[in-house]
């Protein structure tokens, strides 16, 4: 797979919570670090996506909002 982001992080899916239109996908991408991305139901069967295999979390961003506790 070759892809134009350059932020890929290969993990282990550990989760998929199943909506009527849309999934919530978590991947343990290591270190204690988890992704999570809510892509269609068509797209989580196509790609056979299920927990316990591997995946990959791809980021392209062209804005990163940042919070701060008050």
């Amino acid at each position: 797979m070759k892809l134009s982001a350059r932020n890929q992080f290969k993990g282990k899916i550990i989760d998929i919570q199943e909506g009527a239109v849309n999934g919530i996908v978590k991947i343990d991408i290591g270190g204690g670090n988890v992704m999570s991305a809510t892509i269609s139901m068509n797209a989580i069967r196509e790609l056979g996506l299920a927990v316990g295999k591997d995946a990959y979390a791809v980021v392209k961003a062209t804005s990163v909002m940042v919070g701060v506790d008050e």
